[in-house]
């Protein structure tokens, strides 16, 4: 029979060998060196600004920043499914469900914002609309996909971990990391030297060909090009 102490070496030697695993980063999942999307908390005058909610009150500032951060955690969970590890779906929903309270009451804040500042009414609910798409189409990028997709699944990992109420901070330390994700930044390791390649090609033009063939004036200016 296995002692008590031999089972507590080899639980031991287990969690030793475990560990390295789980401590690995997110970067692992893209196999990349990624660039530092660190960013400060925003302060209420920033997110503000960045938010594009001039002269919001503190209450209005937390209801953008709980929209902002839905919006970017959407985006992602549509963008993002080329790597399943981040979870972007499942974060997404799982962060739904759990701050749906303040979500609602979110939205409820900000189509007020834009009822006290644009009009009543339709005035201020079809501002609310347009709001909801610009910022929706703000998250949205092609090149910086892969750093906005990583940045966003670390922040959503913090959403649905966060205490209920509590969004609004997880968005005001996490959304300046997602917004400066956006900016193209490639590996920075090894760099990407497929995105500097460009296919040089002789003149089409008739007059360097003839019978398929290029003219040798033309093979002489195309061989310059190359550096042949």
């Amino acid at each position: 029979m296995t002692s008590c102490s031999t089972l507590r070496r080899i639980c031991s030697v287990l969690a030793l060998t475990v560990a390295p695993v789980i401590a690995q980063p997110a970067a692992a999942q893209f196999f990349w060196s990624p660039p530092d999307f660190s960013a400060p908390p925003l302060t209420d005058a920033a997110a503000a600004t960045a938010l594009g909610l001039p002269g919001a009150t503190p209450e209005e500032i937390r209801a953008g920043l709980v929209w902002n951060l839905r919006a970017a955690l959407n985006v992602a969970a549509l963008q993002c499914q080329f790597e399943p590890t981040l979870l972007s779906i499942s974060n997404y929903n799982a962060m739904i469900a759990h701050h749906d309270a303040e979500l609602d009451s979110a939205q409820a804040t900000l189509l007020g914002y834009f009822q006290r500042t644009v009009g009543k009414g339709k005035p201020g609910q079809a501002a609310a609309d347009q709001y909801g798409t610009r910022i929706y189409s703000g998250y949205s990028t092609v090149q910086a996909q892969r750093g906005f997709c990583q940045a966003a699944a670390e922040v959503g990992r913090q959403a649905i971990f966060a205490n209920r109420g509590s969004l609004n901070e997880v968005a005001r330390t996490g959304l300046g990391s997602i917004k400066k994700s956006l900016i193209l930044a490639g590996e920075q390791y090894y760099g990407e030297p497929g995105r500097g390649y460009s296919l040089k090609l002789p003149s089409f033009d008739k007059k360097c060909w003839k019978k398929n063939q290029l003219r040798p004036n033309c093979q002489v200016a195309y061989n310059q090009q190359i550096g042949g």
